[in-house]
């Protein structure tokens, strides 16, 4: 029998990029890891768009960019180096102020040796970036913003612009499915089941994946319904936001640090102070 601080412990790791790591981090603790990966960031099958936005970049056409993603800065420098403008876009960032939504895009410009000035949002949201610019004028402002697939980054879009800024977006990536439908169908099943007792999601992303294929299936409700009764852990608040916003309540966050060895430390001390009901949803 397994110990440690996770024993017992039956959790869902949706997650793609660092799956082996996450895995591993709760196996060490005594997790039965259920590994199911949901999305896979890709490169753009046609990045006209994103070599455009970085031909205005290197014009000067920002006074600042708004990082919301690292992946964003990264796959963004994937495409200049593809297009011969490395060094040109390092050197167009270096001249500009770069507004960061969490962590993994301020570890991303250090990763460049991109030098401060960095605008960190209070909090790792679309409203901590808006609250990041609340003493500043943004009428008529021109400013880049990287965006991540999907409808996310709406809010945070029209909230600048409705404070006058001249928003240019890029979108630098995209999202494909990683485990086929037929094996997350069997996870959902498992959850459904009572097989599981947590899952542990790092992105939006995956919950939105695991979401579709379940409406596809006609489980949906089902599915809500498990995640409504067990723990749900979750690496950051927009993250969780979204948790709250379909009715679940038993969501395990890291106050701060919002990093895979906080996440797995709170589960952990939410799982063997018995915070969890060991077993199963209750």
């Amino acid at each position: 029998m397994t110990s440690g601080p996770l024993a017992q412990l039956r959790i869902l790791v949706p997650e793609s990029r660092e799956l082996d790591l996450f895995a591993g981090m709760l196996e060490k603790k005594g997790a039965t890891t259920r590994r199911c990966p949901l999305v896979q960031i890709l490169d753009l099958e046609d990045s006209t768009e994103a070599e455009a936005w970085i031909g205005q970049l290197l014009a000067g056409d920002f006074r600042d960019v708004i990082w919301m993603t690292g992946d964003g800065l990264h796959r963004l420098i994937g495409i200049a180096e593809k297009i011969g403008r490395r060094d040109a876009v390092i050197a167009a960032l270096k001249r500009s102020r770069a507004i960061t939504r969490g962590p993994k895009p301020t570890r991303a410009l250090r990763e460049l040796g991109l030098p401060a000035p960095w605008l960190p949002a209070p909090e790792p949201t679309s409203q901590g970036v808006l609250q990041a610019f609340a003493a500043e004028d943004l009428t008529g402002r021109r400013l880049g913003l990287q965006l991540y697939p999907g409808d996310g980054g709406q809010p945070l879009l029209d909230g600048l612009r409705a404070r006058g800024a001249i928003v240019f977006p890029v979108t630098p990536y995209r999202y494909a499915s990683d485990s086929d439908t037929t094996e997350v169908l069997q996870a959902i099943k498992e959850l459904v089941g009572g097989q599981l007792d947590m899952v542990a999601f790092t992105s939006s992303a995956q919950l939105t994946r695991l979401l579709g294929v379940a409406r596809d299936a006609g489980l949906r409700d089902t599915l809500l319904h498990a995640l409504i009764r067990m723990p749900i852990a979750a690496i950051g608040p927009v993250i969780e936001t979204t948790l709250r916003e379909l009715g679940v309540r038993t969501i395990l966050r890291p106050e701060r640090n919002f990093h895979l060895k906080p996440l797995v430390n709170t589960i952990a001390a939410a799982w063997q102070t018995s915070r969890l009901p060991h077993g199963g949803a209750a």
